[in-house]
């Protein structure tokens, strides 16, 4: 399973990287059309980028579910630990396990209830206003999310129980820049 150890970071520069092409496609296009250029204008109205925006949310929803995920699997998301903290050693990892078991429990249901709303609306033909695609599509965000979520969840938590350490993100580590300073040095 070693293609999943960064599948998050993969989708998330993905899903950023054709978003930023894509609104900058936009906004070209929307300048140039302002442009009292008369053969240039008539050539660019009749191309169509009103669709850019609404597609550009919808690549955010996808990248924000799956930033959660990350989060997770990282030691970034959320979490107050002040009280657990102080416990003794039993008692806090007692509450640790149970905290990831109670994080992979609710996001396993919001999965569910996701993916029962994806089939729902995929019996229907609701679509999008500007892309005027399937409705669905947009929505399976959440169970594709959610269930990734649970899945790293418990990958936390059997590391934990394995090792007794949890994922903890440095602010001040920035992946790959040691390879570039030893390369430098050599």
């Amino acid at each position: 399973m070693k293609f999943l150890d960064h599948l998050e970071e993969w989708i998330i520069a993905t899903l950023m990287g054709a978003a930023t092409f894509i609104i900058f496609v936009a906004v070209v296009h929307r300048y140039l059309s302002g442009l009292p250029i008369p053969w240039l204008q008539d050539e660019l109205i009749l191309i169509n980028t009103s669709w850019a925006q609404e597609l550009c949310i919808y690549m955010f929803v996808w990248m924000a579910k799956f930033g959660a995920a990350y989060g997770v699997r990282t030691g970034i998301h959320v979490g107050v630990d002040v009280v657990i903290n102080r416990l003794s050693t039993p008692w806090r990892n007692k509450f640790i396990v149970f905290g990831l078991l109670a994080g992979a429990l609710f996001t396993g249901i919001v999965g569910t209830l996701g993916a029962s709303f994806v089939w729902e609306i995929g019996h229907t033909e609701q679509t999008s206003a500007d892309l005027e695609v399937p409705m669905w599509l947009v929505y399976l965000a959440v169970p594709c999310g959610s269930y990734l979520m649970c899945f790293r969840f418990l990958q936390v938590m059997v590391q934990f129980i394995r090792t007794g350490e949890l994922p903890k993100h440095d602010h001040s580590h920035v992946e790959g820049l040691e390879d570039e300073v030893k390369g430098a040095k050599a």
